[in-house]
């Protein structure tokens, strides 16, 4: 049992609590919470994912928990392509295609391509064949000097955004296949971590600037995810949609997309669609 009272305390640890504030939060007493990251107490299912709740630490994670703790795992891990997940499935494509001629991508954990609509060639346009191929991964995509990054105006400002953003996920996770990638990242052609960019007068998102032929898009990002996921494949997915900062990139939008194919997703059992 002292297993996932190490697990338990690393996952404290990681979420900057001390045992007090963790104890109160999860209405125990200190006491029985020192016990438990020693050893010294085992602790009930309940109180295990009681825990986890309180660390916010992913379905994924809680199962590991579990495990440790001597109990089976709560949480199933379908696979993407399974009949249980034709709804979120359907789902997904509802949203991808309600955003165009907007582009818009849905990517796992680990930043591969599960989806995307018809827009997004325009972002993909002169990217080298061998980083289109599944499974592909939106973020080597997009800062490999083979991929987007020649056409990003921004990219010390965008690569700052994206490597940071990473690197959160990495440490919030502590996924050492994220921490890998952030790794392969930083490894690309414009060093380690750059300097975050200073926002200008009247800046309050950094946009994406992609040069577009003989002009430029300039694009917003949002995030969205499924905010009641019982599934970890289910609460690993997330959406990101890139809207038209000005009425130029909207026009050339438009323009660009009737008639595009959304960029070819894995056949069912690749990277994407494997159980995880």
């Amino acid at each position: 049992m002292g297993e996932v009272g190490g697990l338990l305390r690393e996952w404290r640890t990681r979420r900057r609590l001390s045992q007090l504030a963790l104890a109160h939060e999860a209405e125990i007493s200190p006491r029985h919470l020192s016990f438990l990251e020693t050893g010294r107490s085992a602790p009930s299912r309940e109180m295990v994912l009681r825990l986890a709740e309180h660390l916010d630490v992913p379905l994924r994670d809680r199962d590991q928990l579990l495990l440790a703790a001597g109990y089976a795992p709560v949480y199933p891990r379908r696979a993407l392509d399974s009949p249980e997940l034709s709804r979120v499935r359907a789902a997904v494509r509802l949203v991808l295609r309600a955003h165009e001629p907007w582009p818009a991508v849905a990517v796992d954990r680990r930043w591969r391509l599960v989806d995307g609509n018809a827009a997004v060639p325009v972002l993909t346009a002169g990217a080298a064949p061998h980083l289109l191929r599944p499974p592909v991964n939106a973020l080597r995509l997009t800062l490999h000097p083979d991929g987007l990054a020649p056409r990003v105006l921004n990219l010390g400002q965008w690569r700052a955004h994206l490597l940071a953003r990473l690197r959160r996920q990495a440490q919030l996770t502590a996924d050492p296949d994220l921490t890998a990638l952030l790794d392969e990242l930083r490894g690309y052609p414009g060093g380690t971590d750059p300097e975050p960019v200073e926002p200008g007068p009247g800046d309050v998102v950094v946009p994406l600037r992609l040069r577009h032929g003989d002009g430029e898009l300039t694009l917003l990002s949002t995030v969205s995810t499924f905010g009641t996921p019982l599934d970890v494949t289910v609460e690993e997915l997330s959406i990101e949609t890139f809207l038209p900062g000005d009425d130029a990139t909207a026009a050339a939008l438009r323009a660009a997309t009737p008639g595009g194919a959304p960029l070819r997703r894995p056949d069912p059992g690749s990277a994407s669609g494997h159980r995880p």
